[in-house]
Formats: structure tokens, sequence, C-alpha cells
């Protein structure tokens, strides 16, 4: 009798969870737009990239409608959480301090940090070396953290709301070199017009303690079955060679890692 009692239980158990699990025939993907080739805006304000075939892709999987929300960096995470959308893909790296606050996939790509300069601009990457130099970064990126926890008040960091702004102010002499990923700042500068005046200098930054495990997709930490679901598209892309079918277009190295 026990036995059956507890058999029941469980049955009852799984089919209520079954009954909760919520059905996505719709998935908001808030995109920032302004991170090529991850992300850009076309003049007609519609959004283009490696993260906009991702996102459509993972829907089509997941016989889902895809809808793209163009929001800027510094709201991403704020406007999650308020529902603007139900995920966010946008080269957003995997990190113990943002697992705080929202949930991620797994990773759905990998790339290396760098610094770029000037041709010819010497840079030593210590704090004695940077010391003086200005340093231009997204803000509320792992680069802008990385930099402060590790040089603080000895490099003259400057902040911008996009890397668009900080090229600009690269070219114009008001700072030093930028930090970034370096296929964004390949795609950005280097092989923009007037990009064979600027070079990588120093080595890859890979440590996961600022750079994560990878980019991820973000989600609100109540919506694991979206979560799982995602997880679930992204292997299959990857099994169908889907993935790399949309790498391919947008990057000439295996941009998932191993």
């Amino acid at each position: 009798m026990k036995k059956w009692l507890l058999a029941a239980v469980v049955a009852s158990t799984a089919l209520t969870g079954a009954a909760q699990a919520k059905e996505w025939k719709q998935i908001r993907f808030g995109i920032e737009g302004a991170y090529p080739p991850f992300s850009w805006t076309e003049p007609s304000g519609e959004l283009k990239g490696f993260d906009v075939d991702i996102a459509n892709a993972l829907c089509k999987e997941m016989e889902a409608r895809c809808k793209i929300v163009a929001q800027d960096w510094d709201g991403i995470i704020p406007s999650l959480l308020a529902r603007k959308y139900d995920a966010i893909i946008a080269a957003m790296s995997i990190t113990e301090e943002r697992k705080k606050k929202i949930d991620f996939t797994e990773k759905y790509a990998l790339i290396p940090n760098k610094f770029v300069a000037k041709k010819g601009t010497k840079l030593v990457m210590t704090k004695e070396g940077l010391k003086g130099v200005t340093v231009g970064v997204q803000r509320a990126t792992t680069h802008d953290k990385y930099l402060t926890d590790n040089f603080g008040k000895g490099v003259d960091l400057k902040r911008y709301g996009s890397f668009d702004e900080a090229y600009l102010d690269l070219k114009a002499g008001r700072i030093d070199t930028v930090l970034g990923d370096a296929s964004a700042l390949e795609e950005g500068l280097l092989n923009k017009p007037g990009g064979t005046e600027y070079e990588f200098v120093g080595p890859s930054l890979t440590d996961p303690k600022w750079f994560g495990e990878g980019f991820g997709i973000a989600t609100r930490k109540q919506d694991k079955d979206l979560t799982e679901q995602l997880n679930a598209a992204i292997d299959s892309l990857r099994e169908k060679g889907i993935y790399q079918e949309i790498a391919a277009k947008y990057f000439n190295y295996d941009v998932y890692g191993e």
C-alpha cells in the first residue's frame, strides 16, 4: 500500500511539473545592435549579425516565433528583468557576478579579448606600463571590470556607451587604446576603411575570472524551462551543422572553441 501511494505521489508530481512547463510559442530576444559582427543596426533600423541569425535559428529549431528587440547595453539586464524581452543574446560573457541576477544557457561562442591601438604605439600591459595611458572600454562590460580590478587608478579609464564611440575617440587621438573582444575590434575597426592604421597590441586575455566561460544567452532565473529549451536548441544546431554555417558567414576561425 505504501509503495502504491509513493508511486502515485511521484506520478502526480511529474504530471504537475509537466503541466507547469511553459510552452514558448514566441521568444523575444534583446539584442544590442552596436557590436559587429555579433550585431549591428542597418540605416533602415533593422538589426543584423551573428547574434540575430543565431536567435532566428534557435526560434526555428524550437518552432517558436522570434521577435528581436533593440536595447542599449547599459539597460540590457534591467530590461530583461522588467520583462521587456525573454532572453538576451548580445555577446554577453557568462560570469559569476552576472549569475547572481540572471541565468545563462551554455556558451554559444568564445572569443579572446585584446587591446587595439594605432600602429607604432608601445604599450606594456602592467600597472607601471599603463600608468597614464588612456584606455577606452564599453561601460559595464567584463573589459571594464578587468581593468578596474587589475589596474585601479593607475590607468586612465574612459567608459563609453558603445564601442563605436570609443573608436571615434581613438581615431581622434583622445584615447590611446581600446580593450574589447578580438572579433568585434576586427569588424568594428581593423576591417573598416582606415583600419590598417591600427593593430592588436599585447597578449590575448581569456582568464575566466574576469571574462567568464564564453558568451551565453541570458534568461530570468524563474524561466528555467526556457533556459533548458534554448540549451537543447543550441546543441541541436551544432549537431545539424546549422551553427557552423551561420558562424562561417562572420568568422574565419572556430568561434565556439572547445
